[in-house]
């Protein structure tokens, strides 16, 4: 079988969930690997098939507990002077001590030094500042956590920011957003070495509500918003989501809530940081992103599903929000 090794580095005050999240990801398809070896033994004898399996490595500058941002305590099976030989994906891990580990020289000249044994290297969350400090990112796209995206751009201009993406590809280095986006990255790296199905499995057995591409944003159009501290509002929102293809003019939405227009344009502004139609348009593109994300539904249905009207109208907020037109949307994440 042939087995990829996968080498994570933490340091003192790292976000657990950052190291948790895709090592279960990578762990899963380790035991799926496994199983499958074992379940059809006489038939990889008999097509020579390999089954790809993966050997999971903790590595920290220092070999033994490493306590996390949370408190929790991590077992590094080693440090770096220990991690010798060929990595196939190294992982870095961020949280609030990446201040502290970017300062590091030993660490940062070792993650220099190591990446170029590594087949490909990935960060999840502000494990990014690590890479970019290295200068692994020059010249290259990538994310980060939304609200670190302004810094990581203004300390590291050689680096391409791209704020909105739950992860980011750039040749063979990744990077992801905030936490658990650290999981769709780990499962689409799963998904490039052992394709769709794999991925997707290892997606409901985690009982994911749905595996996001890297393409999609951050967060959703009412984790965008404030919250508003109107109940009413906060029903309103969520009936504006169900009802994307109707009239969702200010005097309809208004009358919904009991207001009188100009009322409910002030307050809903106030309380969401938003106008009515902003969020009614973002809605919508969401809505538009998910359709092309996981379906095969022709424009023209998905216009008229979410509220465009006609494809011309949908194309237009496309392009000046998500910077593409649908159809180049759908190529790059469908």
């Amino acid at each position: 079988m042939d087995v990829r090794r996968i080498v994570f580095v933490i340091f003192p005050k790292f976000q657990v969930l950052d190291l948790t999240g895709p090592h279960e990801v990578f762990a899963q398809a380790k035991r799926g690997a496994q199983a499958e070896r074992g379940a059809q033994a006489e038939q990889v004898a008999r097509t020579e098939r390999v089954v790809l399996g993966y050997r999971l490595e903790v590595v920290a500058p220092l070999r033994g507990p490493v306590t996390a941002s949370g408190g929790l305590t991590v077992t590094a099976d080693l440090d770096l002077d220990e991690c010798v030989g060929p990595i196939d994906t190294l992982v870095v891990v961020g949280g609030p001590g990446r201040v502290e580990a970017c300062a590091d020289r030993r660490l940062i000249g070792w993650l220099r030094a190591t990446a170029g044994r590594a087949r490909r290297v990935a960060a999840v969350c502000s494990g990014a500042f690590l890479l970019a400090e290295a200068g692994l990112l020059d010249g290259r796209r990538a994310v980060t956590h939304w609200g670190s995206c302004a810094e990581l751009a203004r300390r590291y201009p050689a680096v391409t920011v791209q704020p909105d993406p739950i992860f980011v590809r750039d040749g063979a280095v990744w990077t992801s957003a905030g936490v658990t986006a650290g999981i769709d990255l780990a499962l689409a790296l799963v998904e490039q070495d052992r394709g769709a199905e794999v991925s997707r499995a290892i997606a409901r057995r985690l009982v994911m509500f749905v595996q996001r591409p890297g393409g999609q944003a951050q967060f959703s159009t009412q984790l965008a918003a404030q919250r508003p501290a109107r109940g009413g509002l906060r029903q309103l929102q969520a009936w504006v989501v169900e009802h994307l293809a109707d009239d969702l003019t200010v005097p309809v939405l208004a009358a919904r809530a009991g207001m009188s227009e100009r009322h409910f344009a002030r307050v809903f502004s106030a309380q969401t940081g938003q106008t009515p139609a902003a969020y009614v348009e973002a809605a919508r593109v969401e809505a538009a992103r998910r359709l092309l994300e996981t379906t095969d539904t022709p424009l023209g249905s998905i216009a008229r599903r979410c509220g465009f009207g006609t494809v011309e109208t949908m194309h237009r907020r496309f392009r000046r929000t998500v910077g593409v037109t649908p159809g180049q949307y759908r190529q790059h994440f469908g």
